[in-house]
């Protein structure tokens, strides 16, 4: 019988002889989940705001009853609901925008930043590194025995480039993908240095997505001086699964005298998947 939703000619729309496919009525409980989930997302904020020990009625709700549930007729509401919610969003962004501007013009700049290898300084504001870093704030602050007294500072791990990718990253909160994917390593390492949080998970993000047999062993490396144990597990899986065509690439070469504790960690995780999959077989 015809689906009275995805159907071209939907005749049977009287209950209670409607009829669903088994995509549609997936479908429709995947939307209902989803509205719950962030209506209940919602409601646990506004419990923790208001009393951290009450507890939130919503996420205790039986997910298939529409009595307790956000019914299917809900659903224009809540899109235009998160239509507004984006539009403001994205004008909240276009006014603190503000500072990549002052940035890139180099409006009322107070402190130059060095790079590594004795490269151009570039210009920037000691509010906005301030309020990126707390280690930046204590660079930067009067009272500290770090105060730069000529208003210079070195981040001497940076070259001119990188420096520029870590500072439009501050004060924007992104970056084209090309110096993303150009610089992810040494901004991942500087974030991991200076404790800027987000920056971090943005590099990871981007790492993870782009995991693949040619740079999986920089992952893996990088995970480690930084100590991400989700970076380097989920690093250390993939080489584990292609361990022939990674171990026989010339960048491995190359990393197995520079790194013999980690050549000993995937020596040891493909010996135990093996292991597994031969439990498993049997």
């Amino acid at each position: 019988m015809d689906c009275s939703i995805c159907s071209s000619m939907p005749f049977i729309l009287r209950p209670p002889r409607n009829t669903i496919c088994g995509a549609c009525y997936e479908g429709a409980r995947s939307i209902i989940t989803l509205m719950n989930k962030l209506e209940g997302d919602k409601g646990a904020d506004n419990n923790n705001s208001n009393n951290n020990n009450k507890p939130n009625n919503s996420l205790l709700s039986p997910p298939n009853s529409c009595k307790y549930s956000q019914p299917l007729s809900n659903v224009p509401k809540w899109v235009n609901g998160m239509k507004d919610l984006e539009d403001e969003l994205n004008k909240k962004i276009a006014f603190l925008s503000g500072f990549a501007a002052a940035f890139r013009e180099q409006i009322h700049t107070d402190i130059q930043i060095m790079p590594g290898n004795n490269g151009s300084p570039v210009p920037a504001h000691k509010a906005l590194l301030a309020a990126r870093s707390e280690i930046f704030k204590n660079m930067l602050d009067s009272d500290g025995c770090k105060a730069p007294p000529s208003g210079i500072i070195t981040l001497p791990e940076l070259n001119h480039e990188e420096l520029e990718s870590l500072l439009d990253f501050l004060y924007s909160g992104s970056l084209p993908s090309e110096k993303l994917e150009k610089h992810v390593y040494s901004l991942f390492l500087a974030a991991d240095k200076y404790g800027i949080a987000y920056l971090q998970e943005y590099c990871e993000r981007h790492m993870l997505s782009s995991l693949n047999s040619s740079n999986a062993l920089d992952v893996l490396e990088i995970s480690d001086v930084c100590s991400n144990r989700t970076l380097k597990e989920t690093a250390l899986n993939f080489i584990v699964k292609n361990m022939e065509e990674v171990t026989f690439s010339s960048r491995y070469e190359v990393f197995a005298p520079k790194n013999p504790h980690l050549c000993v960690q995937i020596t040891r995780a493909f010996l135990m998947d093996t292991k597994s999959r031969r439990n498993t077989a049997v």
